[in-house]
């Protein structure tokens, strides 16, 4: 409809800065981040795109959207911004924020990647590469896409079958639930 306004929603902004210690209303959208992204090219909205997003409560079209997902992390973004803005922080609250209200990932294949390496995290305090594998594997029912490969990395050592945990899991599962707390 020609001529009508939206009126920005801070409910989001508020939300997203509590799961990711990132205050948006500091961008002042001068598309640094954008410019220096090595993935930009690849996602459907930019990275200061998603920050006005954010300052405009558009939740949905975020949650819809694959830049989310395919953001490499790289941090590229905070060494260019002025306010140091982690756009990749950003990412990854919206990205728990999207799978905690079920809803349907714009690139599932990356979403349960993310998944696996999170609960492999959870359960032994660090990656443990097979076992992530095979529940991303499981997930995307891609069993043996990558069964070559796989095979060739056991049998030179690259892929311990077993891996130790973490000393003072107790310590571990305590941070890892108040984060938890922290972000709801």
């Amino acid at each position: 409809m020609a001529g009508q306004q939206t009126i920005p929603s801070q409910e989001l902004a508020a939300e997203v800065a509590a799961g990711s210690g990132q205050i948006v209303n500091r961008c002042y959208q001068c598309h640094k981040c954008t410019a220096g992204c090595p993935v930009a090219m690849a996602m459907d909205l930019m990275p200061h795109q998603v920050v006005r997003y954010v300052q405009l409560g558009l939740e949905e079209e975020l949650i819809k959207s694959k830049t989310i997902w395919q953001c490499a992390a790289c941090r590229t973004c905070v060494s260019r911004c002025p306010n140091g803005i982690d756009i990749a922080a950003i990412n990854d609250a919206l990205k728990q924020r999207a799978l905690a209200r079920g809803a349907v990932p714009a690139l599932p294949e990356v979403a349960a990647f993310h998944q696996a390496f999170l609960a492999s995290v959870k359960s032994r305090g660090r990656v443990h590469e097979l076992g992530m594998l095979a529940a991303y594997k499981l997930k995307t029912r891609t069993y043996l896409q990558d069964a070559p490969l796989g095979f060739k990395m056991l049998r030179r050592g690259k892929l311990p079958i077993f891996s130790g945990g973490i000393k003072n899991k107790g310590r571990f599962r305590a941070m890892w639930e108040g984060s938890k707390e922290e972000r709801r």
